[in-house]
């Protein structure tokens, strides 16, 4: 059989006549031409230890910073992280809490109501005694707010004051003779009493139980708004120091074992804002009696002053 490539032969070409460096058999009419020898690869360079040496006695030794400096520097790192933590102290005494407190309340207020719709008539009226930590009532305050309204648990310890305002055990139940004095946080833990200073002479205080409403009214002059002139000589408001217990007795400022002149109602807060360092009081007196709630389910009259 003939070959195909039989008459091709000679006109192929091979890879070293087209890569003449790629070296091969000399060609007619032309010299050998010898294969590269750089295309085999060199050998890595070995590292000349006594070079090292040299390089690095020759290269400029680092400096230290200052001991003075690396303490100063210590320093503020701590007292940014401080700071960040003490921010984020703040942050949440101020605000977290208050929208912690807010939840509180009101599962504390449907407690409530679910308690007060289940007593009978006669469990109703008898609020003489309260268990530490229980609610017994809701406070109004319409100088503070259209809606302002808290429930009150009895006891003034923190684990009562961080749900709401407190009851100061052993003082007067609402209503009765003597002195119904409750406290409460001025900042944080929802702030029942932030605004307690805006209090004028004259302004309603209601506080609500199960079957009634009572109303007590700020002491002093509602004329002129002087909290001084109250003829009882008991000051609407006025700032004392936290020793000043004599502001819970039965009778505002007199004596604690002094027999009551009267039914009072006190409200105490921390002053100045954000400081824990005197007491801001407000001292308010029982206007009329109990309000039934069957005739006034509602709330009185003095709810809706402004």
């Amino acid at each position: 059989m003939a070959d195909p490539d039989g008459d091709r032969r000679g006109d192929r070409t091979e890879r070293w006549d087209r890569v003449p460096e790629l070296g091969g058999p000399p060609l007619r009419g032309r010299p050998p031409v010898p294969a590269r020898v750089g295309l085999v690869d060199a050998p890595p360079p070995v590292d000349d230890p006594a070079e090292d040496d040299v390089d690095q006695d020759n290269a400029a030794p680092r400096r230290r910073d200052p001991l003075w400096r690396t303490a100063a520097r210590g320093v503020g790192e701590l007292l940014v992280t401080a700071g960040m933590v003490l921010l984020l102290f703040v942050v949440y005494e101020v605000y977290v809490t208050d929208l912690l407190t807010a939840q509180r309340q009101d599962e504390l207020s449907e407690d409530l109501r679910e308690q007060w719709a289940s007593e009978s008539p006669a469990a109703r009226r008898a609020l003489t005694q309260v268990e530490i930590g229980d609610a017994f009532g809701v406070l109004r305050i319409p100088r503070l707010g259209e809606d302002y309204t808290r429930v009150v648990l009895e006891g003034t310890e923190e684990e009562q004051l961080s749900q709401g305002p407190g009851h100061y055990v052993d003082s007067a139940m609402p209503g009765e003779e003597g002195n119904l004095a409750l406290a409460g946080h001025r900042v944080g833990k929802g702030s029942p009493f932030l605004e307690l200073d805006t209090m004028r002479p004259g302004d309603p205080i209601v506080v609500e139980t199960a079957d009634s409403w009572f109303v007590y009214r700020v002491l002093g002059d509602p004329a002129t708004g002087d909290v001084d002139a109250d003829p009882s000589g008991i000051p609407g408001m006025h700032v004392v120091s936290p020793a000043a217990v004599e502001v819970v007795s039965p009778t505002p400022n007199a004596a604690a074992g002094a027999a009551p002149s009267g039914a009072y109602l006190t409200l105490t807060t921390c002053h100045p804002r954000y400081s824990a360092r005197q007491r801001l009081i407000i001292h308010a007196r029982l206007d009329g009696g109990a309000l039934s709630k069957t005739q006034y389910p509602d709330g009185p009259d003095a709810l809706y002053e402004r």
